[in-house]
């Protein structure tokens, strides 16, 4: 009989599934695991080999319980644990997609119980179904199977629990017995499930877009039905006949992150036709032709064949500039000059201190007159000097009212910091016409130089787009830049900024404060300004809207505060590109005299665009606060899209023409809300480049 008792219990140990099988067996490992997940690994001496032995059969054996602790998740139907699982380890170290002793994988589970948001979740991380399932008839059998040798193993357990007295190996064999007798219900719970199950609908809101000259775009929904089983992959096919026969291709989207698909290498100019289904346990449902049912590659630019603005622009500019180097560099007024240390590009060499005269230094205080200040910061700190100040060096000390084209030519050279030194030799030659703009550029230039030296570094970064000036003459250009790596720098330190803020000692009264004390009061709105002009636009196609407002000496242009570096604007769609096709329909509507033209057909591309400007602008006029009946008189800009970098253009909406730039003294009687600023044309122009 004890022979008996022990064959039992090794054949239950035998057949047992990694990690306990009972709810509350799984509940007793998430709360054992919970403390062991956390183990520091580099606490193990890793100069013994014997010890890094040791360290990697822990790690395994951590790896192997998390592994466990998963399917435990998942049959419990603990959508928190697997989130939280699929957080803490990567799908190689869960070995998400290796089957258990039964034959299964997570997402199996998951699905044949019906469960999506588990499922869900586990096909964005990454899992698949098992590889065991090849046919409808091979996922039944097994089903089948495992439910069979489950009541089995419930009736002999039972046997035994009831045939035997009350002892240890009884005790024992009844925690067996709960065991199976959970995972039997598990098992008939997955095989209904599977039984129930029907193929799925098709996906909805299947829409087919121009991607470019040579490529189209799809994107879908889930379907709508909820009686399915789980979708876990979808197939996208494209032909030339609206049969679909002959097919020219399909594609498998298992990766569920994002519903769409960019169908690349077709025919410019040619009709292709799409349609996608989905697929689950039960098999693939029917397909959903797209919306409009074909899509012709093309571009707006085919439609009179223009060529990109920008084509051969760069390297245009990169000869000429080589051209006026080589011909400055034969000048006879450079000859002294030939001798001077050229600085490194990208790395600072100390010697940059001896270009300058052996007492310059940073200024502690301002004396009317023209400033530059160089503000570096790293997180919440800003770089000082050895006096606890914001870097400063004078420029001009006689210069008490900077003209704004000396300033906007200050941001062009900010384009050009590695060759300030070529820059102060050239406008050297020129200084003998003792012209006072071109000794004021000479000043600037030399200031730079000297910032550059007493830093230790060339890129002084992005000039604000407007100088900090004073009640007491004194004007500072500032430059912003922020630093994420462990950069060195002479003659400073890093400080927080509440703390500058803080301990700094004004000399000025509260109502007239000096430039440097108004800087230091809005030195985290310039930061936050220098970081915003910094982000970019997801791809897409916008709508920007262009409004211009000019003074004596400058225009300026409406910006969002968000995204200072781009026109006021809405997003029309994701896909970036306009058709032929959308672009021939844009014009036909910019040549008509009233305003209302023709809806284009159902289910065209045309018509699409057309609902989709129409919510833009709409979004537009309520996001810069003009009432809807004005922009009966606003008109698309239609010489071109603006293209950036391929992956983000714009359509502009212009108001009238009399309205576009509103000139000094105009009352504008719709002022946009708060969250805009206007900006010099000129240094929006710059900020765009970048």
């Amino acid at each position: 009989k004890m022979t008996q008792q022990m064959r039992d219990l090794q054949l239950a140990q035998a057949r047992k599934p990694p990690g306990p099988s009972s709810p509350n067996a799984a509940k007793r490992l998430y709360r054992n695991l919970s403390g062991k997940f956390r183990v520091n690994y580099t606490s193990f001496d890793e100069g013994s080999l014997a010890g890094r032995g040791e360290k990697e059969k822990l790690r395994k054996s951590y790896l192997f319980q998390s592994n466990a602790a998963l399917f435990e998740a998942v049959e419990l139907q603990d959508l928190d644990r697997v989130q939280e699982l699929l957080k803490q380890y990567s799908p190689e170290e869960l070995d998400l997609n290796t089957p258990n002793s039964e034959g299964l994988l997570p997402l199996d589970i998951a699905i044949m119980t019906n469960n999506a948001p588990i499922a869900r979740a586990l096909l964005q991380a990454g899992a698949k179904e098992s590889p065991h399932f090849v046919s409808l008839e091979s996922r039944s059998l097994h089903l089948s199977t495992l439910v069979r040798e489950a009541e089995q193993r419930v009736n002999e357990l039972t046997a035994q629990v009831v045939n035997e007295a009350p002892n240890a190996d009884c005790s024992e064999k009844e925690k067996q017995l709960k065991a199976w007798e959970w995972r039997y219900r598990l098992y008939k719970r997955m095989k209904a499930g599977f039984e129930h199950a029907r193929v799925p609908d098709a996906p909805t809101n299947v829409h087919l877009s121009v991607a470019s000259s040579s490529s189209v775009q799809v994107t879908f929904w889930e379907p709508l039905s909820v009686n399915s089983a789980v979708v876990t992959k979808y197939k996208v096919e494209w032909s030339c006949s609206p049969t679909f026969s002959p097919p020219l291709g399909e594609a498998v989207i298992d990766k569920l992150k994002n519903l769409h698909f960019t169908i690349r290498g077709l025919v410019s100019g040619t009709a292709y036709y799409v349609q996608v289904s989905a697929y689950n346990m039960k098999g693939w449902g029917p397909p959903q032709a797209s919306v409009p049912p074909f899509a012709i590659p093309s571009n707006w630019r085919e439609y009179d064949g223009r060529a990109p603005r920008r084509r051969g622009q760069a390297e245009a500019l990169d000869h000429l500039l080589g051209q006026v180097k080589t011909v400055h560099q034969h000048c006879v007024c450079h000859e002294p000059c030939k001798n001077q240390p050229q600085s490194r590009k990208h790395s600072v060499s100390k010697s940059l201190k001896h270009l300058f005269h052996p007492s310059s230094k940073f200024l502690k205080t301002l004396k009317r007159g023209l400033y530059l200040t160089a503000i570096f910061y790293k997180d919440d700190n800003i770089l000082v000097t050895h006096e606890d100040q914001i870097p400063v060096v004078e420029i001009d000390d006689t210069y008490s009212c900077l003209l704004m084209q000396d300033f906007l030519w200050f941001t062009k050279v900010s384009c050009m910091w590695d060759e300030i030194l070529w820059l102060r030799q050239c406008v050297t030659v020129s200084q003998s016409s003792c012209s006072c703009i071109l000794q004021t550029r000479f000043k600037m230039l030399l200031a730079i130089s000297q910032m550059q030296g007493l830093l230790g570094i060339q890129d002084l970064g992005q000039v604000f787009f407007e100088p900090v000036k004073d009640k007491q003459g004194n004007i500072l250009i500032v430059t912003l830049k922020e630093v994420k790596t462990n950069q060195t720098f002479e003659s400073v330190r890093w400080v927080p900024i509440c703390k500058l803020q803080t301990s700094r000692k004004s000399v000025s009264s509260p109502e007239e404060p000096t430039a440097l004390d108004m800087l230091l009061i809005s030195v985290q709105d310039k930061l936050a300004y220098h970081q915003r002009s910094s982000h970019a636009l997801s791809p897409g196609l916008y709508l920007g809207y262009l409004k211009l407002c000019s003074a004596v000496d400058q225009i300026r242009v409406l910006v969002p505060e968000q995204l200072p570096n781009i026109l006021c604007h809405v997003k029309i769609r994701s896909n970036p590109n306009i058709s032929r096709e959308e672009w021939e329909w844009l014009q036909k509507m910019a040549s008509v005299e009233e305003p209302v033209p023709a809806e284009p057909e159902a289910e065209t591309t045309q018509n699409h665009l057309l609902q989709e400007l129409q919510v833009a602008i709409k979004e537009l006029m309520t996001l810069v606060n003009i009432p809807l009946q004005e922009a009966k008189d606003f008109r698309l800009y239609s010489q071109e899209v603006l293209d950036f970098g391929g992956q983000v253009s714009f359509l502009l909406l212009l108001p009238p023409s009399d309205d576009v730039c509103t000139a000094p003294g105009q009352n504008n009687p719709y002022t946009p809300r708060s969250g805009f600023l206007t900006l010099p044309l000129q240094i929006f122009e710059l900020g765009e480049e970048g």
